[in-house]
């Protein structure tokens, strides 16, 4: 058991790959927090108004979960997927051995944009496995009761959350859901001890475990919790993940999760093949209607080495 924590993990800003006109704020890995469950990854773009053109690039070893706030979102992959994500559906992408995907906004013209898009680690028996594409319109969702004001509404986006599944496939025990707490209200979220759990505020304003957070922050609550207390003055928007502790070291780099550094450079070297050959990769494969990519960037001098948990 990891037991309870709670640790304030403060987004840093970073430029979207290839995107250098629009900068996203990352909250997960953190340098002493790699995974929460098998959340490895969560950054927000937006809110902007922006022209977003996310040329295609690779994944290995990890889901893509993106979940929109704002505007829509097309996405188009290797496995010939071609699909527009707006406020309320999930697109989830699995990589397993190897996916090329892009990311636009709609139209030519800037426009207003908000995301969360979160990576899923995902464990030996499926990171092999064949790529994926799910797009779901309709979720789950579910009241809990308030302890003062009114109810809490969850949408359950992926794994179980309170005894609600959602429809999207997963590999690990793990949960991710959006809390809406209405003004004036004070809810206790049921968790599962077993699993660590985190909590980032969207909009709004909140008190999570009797501390107050500001927007974008995530606060780490460790594990040994079976519920925890939130509250909000003006309302809130809130965003719950968390899982089972994923248990394997895994080195991520750029867009790849593995678990060694010579997996992520045989899986660089498949992606920059086509560069020389000028075909497109049989592990990544090519996304229709694009005339450019994303090229890799230049590996470090040292060895990549796995990430600790410093918890």
């Amino acid at each position: 058991m990891i037991g309870q924590h709670r640790l304030l993990l403060e987004p840093r800003e970073v430029p979207l790959g290839g995107v250098r006109g629009m900068n996203v704020l990352r909250a997960l890995p953190h340098r002493n927090l790699p995974t929460i469950g098998a959340w490895c990854f969560l950054d927000r773009f937006g809110p902007a108004d922006t022209k977003m053109r996310v040329e295609p690039h690779p994944h290995i070893g990890l889901q893509t979960v993106t979940w929109p706030l704002v505007g829509e979102i097309r996405h188009r992959d290797s496995l010939g997927s071609d699909a527009d994500l707006r406020r309320g559906q999930l697109n989830l992408m699995t990589a397993g051995n190897g996916i090329s995907h892009s990311e636009y906004s709609i139209g030519e013209d800037p426009v207003p944009l908000d995301a969360l898009q979160f990576w899923v680690v995902l464990p030996d028996s499926a990171r092999h496995g064949a790529a994926g594409f799910e797009r779901h319109t309709a979720l789950p969702a579910l009241t809990v009761s308030a302890d003062e004001g009114a109810d809490a509404e969850a949408t359950v986006v992926l794994g179980e959350f309170a005894g609600v599944r959602s429809p999207a496939t997963v590999h690990t025990p793990i949960v991710g859901a959006e809390i809406v707490l209405a003004p004036g209200s004070r809810v206790h979220l049921p968790l599962r001890s077993d699993w660590e759990h985190a909590l980032m505020l969207v909009e709004g304003d909140a008190v999570v475990a009797s501390h107050p957070l500001d927007r974008n922050n995530l606060l780490y609550l460790g594990d040994s919790r079976d519920t925890v207390e939130v509250s909000s003055t003006e309302g809130a928007l809130l965003f719950l993940l968390g899982g089972e502790p994923f248990e394997d070291d895994i080195v991520m780099w750029w867009n790849f999760a593995g678990r060694s550094h010579d997996e992520i450079v045989e899986a660089r070297e498949e992606w920059e093949a086509e560069s020389v050959t000028g075909a497109a990769s049989p592990r990544f494969g090519a996304v229709d209607g694009h005339d450019v990519r994303i090229p890799a960037p230049p590996l470090p001098d040292v060895r990549l080495m796995p990430r600790s948990r410093k918890l």
